[in-house]
């Protein structure tokens, strides 16, 4: 006969209580609670009763709390000023609950937390290691075929086992491409890729939120195998639970134990030009001119990958025949008030001088070829390379590209199911690097970059547009964007929702490629764009447009990709529709700056978040939670992307009878202005909207107050302009502008103002009282009440 082996009981047989956490104890580990500050709870387990400093280090305690433990004969409650956490004694599940008693969520009854232990090991670096090489989109990447290998430590697979309400919606894990806002009722794999960011980071419409701690990928699963998450590879089974009154404050919470977002330059919110590729000093000159001369904003022009010298990949200097005099470039670039961006790679040609110096110091990853990021050194000598060749000549801003660092998907001609790409990740960078960090290269990446640049300056911030990111990227001045998209109207429609996704996941500052990076057919999985005519197809045209106008209202504005170029008068004359919908969706952007970074303080004063799934502001109304189509921007504006065409199908096949029109939800509980035409609409209905291709359908809530100037060249051409104030009336309303040096870090030492307005609809009154450094209190404020 065969007999059961039995598991380790996980009755707690011991609490033990000290100042900042409470200690359960049974025979299958100890599992640690830390109440904290913020209505924050950190919940930990431990095979062996031990908790390495290392797992979570990069996340920081919030402080104290009031808290209690209590024991009965079934029960242990831990009782803080938010939560309430119930323990079963016998099985050692919790469930949480907020102050009042109303439940949030359950772990799963019966052996909710697993730990399954395992050895990792790590690669020798040395002459036995075999690699493959591999040609991507991305340069030659090095795979690790054959290596000695070393016991490195144990670690363990996490499986948390969870139970949701009927009725409950989940969002966040960060950027899917799969259009999906929901999570429900799905499986997500959490792993870095070209098309996906990966943030453990999961928020219910209940009021709470998870957070796990790990940086290894991860895996949520919510279907009728189980409701569970779990984590490759941990020291132990670690994550934190927030409980809030409403969005805002469940990522106020993230950002408490990640960090906070730090500013971004004034001008990051103009603007960027970029494509595939600029290939001389002098074309780049010649782009600026042409935007001058048409007076078409812009703040920065961004130079694509190979600026080095032949096929010197990586390599982190200029090609000295095409860019003779990079200072010089950069300093005509800022002379008509445009910053320059530049591309920059982890991964370097054997051929380079910085392959070389890197693999001299052993600073390379076990398969060489991508420096080692994880390695404080590393990062150092990374910075001293961009410095020497790049910074010296008046860069602005970084690229950093392909920082994931590894895409094995992008290596398959046909796309791989989620789950092998997911299990081939994981096989194939826990060869290169610690698994348990393999998630988070681009964090370390960023904070090098980070640590270099303000250590050479603090007139500077740090700009640093990224494909890859972590809870934590927020701090060192990185803006992540969706990878290498293909052109259809599906791509557009789903990038509403990976933005929206990425978001509520914590991290605020995010874009895309505008028009999509590939256009045309190509025979890889992922050049799958439906237009091989280009823009010479008046229906790529068309997409653009409608990209380009959702563009302006996200918290980044930049046009990129490959195989037609991306200069706004590639898309017809000045006088055509298409063009003057460009440049009316531009002028609007600049239009709106005082609000856009007003924004942007309150995105690092409060924790605020730009870029808002409806359920942000409507949490109440059932129709707006499950909106995929629409989103706000800021308090104010509720944008309404035109995700359908209306004129042309591929290849310039006009299209008749549309009545160009859209639909459009208008939430609940207030009242809306169209922003062209000042109409008012009741809210809690559906209304029939003009959509033509003049403008993207915009709608103003009431209350709002909304800070404007004159559009200008850029923003250092409206430094210190007027504001006009529009007030939109039915509700009281209030904002914030504020106001700083624009650039630099004197902010950080409180060199910057704020303004409150106040607005009374009962008598119309408009208040305003300005507070902080009023220096930069500079242009006329101006009110006009709208109707």
């Amino acid at each position: 006969m065969l007999w059961a082996k039995a598991e380790p009981s996980r009755f707690i047989k011991e609490m033990k209580k000290d100042s900042e956490a409470v200690y359960l104890i049974s025979d299958y580990g100890t599992m640690r609670i830390i109440p904290q500050a913020g209505g924050i709870a950190r919940i930990s387990l431990s095979a062996d009763g031990t908790f390495s400093p290392e797992q979570g280090c990069e996340y920081k305690y919030c402080g104290p709390c009031e808290w209690s433990v209590s024991e009965s004969e079934d029960e242990i409650c831990v009782n803080t000023d938010a939560l309430i956490l119930t323990v079963n004694k016998q099985t050692s599940s919790i469930s949480y609950a907020k102050k009042d008693g109303s439940l949030l969520f359950s772990e799963r009854e019966y052996k909710s937390k697993q730990l399954d232990g395992f050895d990792s090991y790590k690669v020798i670096k040395n002459d036995n290691v075999k690699v493959e090489l591999v040609e991507t989109p991305d340069g030659v990447k090095r795979i690790i075929k054959e290596a000695d290998k070393e016991l490195d430590k144990k670690l363990y697979h996490t499986r948390l086992w969870l139970e949701f309400s009927e009725d409950e919606k989940l969002y966040g894990l960060g950027q899917a491409e799969e259009g999906v806002l929901n999570l429900r009722g799905t499986t997500q794999y959490l792993h870095q890729a070209n098309l996906k960011i990966a943030i453990p980071f999961l928020v219910s419409s209940r009021g709470y939120a998870i957070f796990m701690s790990t940086q290894s990928p991860m895996i949520f699963n919510d279907t009728q195998y189980g409701s569970y998450i779990y984590t490759e590879a941990d020291e132990y089974m670690d994550y934190y639970v927030i409980a809030g009154n409403n969005m805002d404050e469940l990522i106020r919470g993230f950002r408490n134990i990640s960090g906070k977002t730090i500013m971004l330059p004034k001008w990051a919110f103009g603007y960027m030009q970029s494509q595939e590729r600029y290939e001389s000093a002098k074309e780049i000159s010649d782009a600026a001119k042409k935007f001058c001369e048409l007076d078409f904003g812009v703040d920065t022009i961004v130079l694509d990958w190979l600026s080095w010298e032949g096929d010197l990949w990586g390599q982190k200097t200029f090609d000295k025949e095409r860019f003779p005099d990079p200072s010089a470039m950069t300093k005509e670039l800022a002379d008509m008030g445009i910053h320059f961006m530049i591309s920059i790679w982890p991964n370097m040609s054997e051929k380079c001088e910085n392959y070389k110096e890197m693999t001299e110091a052993g600073l390379m990853l076990a398969s060489g070829g991508i420096y080692d990021a994880f390695d404080k050194e590393g990062r150092k000598l990374y910075w001293e390379q961009v410095k020497r060749g790049l910074f010296v000549h008046g860069i602005d801003a970084w690229w950093c590209d392909s920082s994931e660092p590894l895409t094995p998907e992008w290596g398959k001609k046909d796309k791989p199911e989620p789950g092998d790409m997911y299990r081939t990740y994981v096989n194939e960078l826990e060869k290169m690097m610690p698994v348990q960090k393999s998630n988070a290269y681009g964090l370390y990446h960023a904070l090098g970059i980070y640590e270099g640049q303000r250590e050479e300056t603090s007139e500077k911030r740090v700009v640093n547009l990224t494909r890859s990111g972590y809870p934590g990227s927020q701090k060192y001045g990185t803006i992540l964007w969706s990878g290498d998209t293909f052109a259809s109207w599906q791509t557009l429609k789903n990038q509403i929702v990976a933005g929206l996704s990425f978001c509520a996941s914590g991290l605020p500052y995010w874009t895309f490629d505008i028009g999509a990076f590939f256009i045309k057919d190509g025979d890889s999985w992922f050049w799958n764009g439906k237009y091989n005519n280009g823009i010479d197809d008046m229906a790529y045209r068309e997409l653009y447009v409608r990209w380009y106008q959702m563009g302006a209202f996200l918290p980044i504005f930049r046009a990129h990709g490959t195989e037609s170029r991306r200069e706004p008068w590639q898309y017809g004359e000045t006088d055509s529709v298409f063009y003057k919908a460009l440049l009316s969706a531009d002028k609007l952007r600049y239009s709106l700056m005082p609000y856009i970074y007003s924004l942007a303080g309150m995105v690092w004063l409060k924790d605020y978040t730009m870029l808002r799934m409806l359920v942000f502001d409507f949490p109440e109304d059932e129709i707006a939670t499950n909106i995929k189509d629409e989103f706000m921007f800021g308090p104010a504006f509720l944008v309404c992307p035109v995700t359908e065409p209306m004129y042309y199908e591929v290849d310039s096949v006009p299209i008749s009878g549309h009545d160009k029109k859209r639909t459009v939800y208008l939430p609940k509980g207030t009242g809306w202005y169209d922003y062209y035409t000042n109409e008012y609409f009741e809210g809690g209905q559906y209304i029939s909207v003009d959509a033509s291709i003049e403008h993207i359908p915009l709608f103003v809530r009431a209350g709002s107050i909304i800070p404007t100037s004159e559009p200008g060249f850029n923003t250092k051409a409206m430094s210190g302009a007027d504001i006009e104030l529009r007030v939109y009336p039915g509700n009281d309303g209030s904002f914030v502008l504020y106001e700083d040096a624009e650039d630099g870090y004197g902010y950080e030492n409180g060199e910057y103002c704020l303004t409150e307005i106040i607005y009374n609809d009962t008598d119309k009154s408009v208040s305003q009282n300005t507070t902080g450094d009023t220096r930069f209190r500079k242009g006329k404020l101006s009110v006009k009440i709208i109707g």
